[in-house]
């Protein structure tokens, strides 16, 4: 095969590739549209949905003598009344509540105390081989690969997720 002939066949890529881009721009054109046409009638559902929400809260608040057993009911496929509240757990010093848990309840320390160092990819991707070799690394398939990548703008982002998961469907 000759040079030209891959500048041939990456031409034709490049006209598939832009036919392919066209379309998915009518499409993206299109769907803004449809969007944009529902989308007063959605602010106002939304804005509907919370005003009786809200008219509903008030009502249950203001008689909780109808949720005490059971605390809960379910009415039209919605439940309402009380629950117990989950909470939230917050600390200013992690450090500290590490050591007091380490001090205080050792036997479930394991379980309440996340212990994480693994090397960082990204990072070790910036060293060289020799450095990657003295910390007992190894690169891995570092040869040649065909390359064939369009500079990319969001149209080409959502036209090569097609054609990736085309080739997902594919295999």
């Amino acid at each position: 095969m000759q040079m030209f002939e891959i500048e041939a066949l990456t031409q034709q890529y490049a006209e598939a590739r832009e036919d392919l881009r066209q379309v998915v721009n009518e499409l993206e054109q299109q769907l803004q549209r449809v969007r944009e046409a529902h989308l007063p009638t959605i602010k106002s559902r939304v804005a509907e949905a919370i005003g009786v929400r809200d008219a509903l809260t008030a009502a249950v608040e203001g008689n909780p003598e109808l949720f005490t057993k059971p605390r809960t009911v379910t009415l039209h496929g919605i439940r309402v009344g009380y629950m117990k509240g989950r909470g939230q757990i917050s600390f200013d010093d992690p450090a500290r509540v590490v050591a007091l848990i380490k001090r205080h309840l050792p036997a479930e320390a394991e379980q309440l105390i996340k212990l994480t160092e693994t090397p960082v990819k990204t990072a070790l991707n910036n060293l060289s081989t020799a450095d990657l070799r003295r910390i007992g690394c190894t690169l891995v398939e570092a040869g040649d690969e065909v390359l064939i990548k369009p500079v990319d703008t969001q149209v080409d982002k959502l036209v090569n997720a097609l054609l990736a998961d085309d080739q997902k469907v594919a295999a």
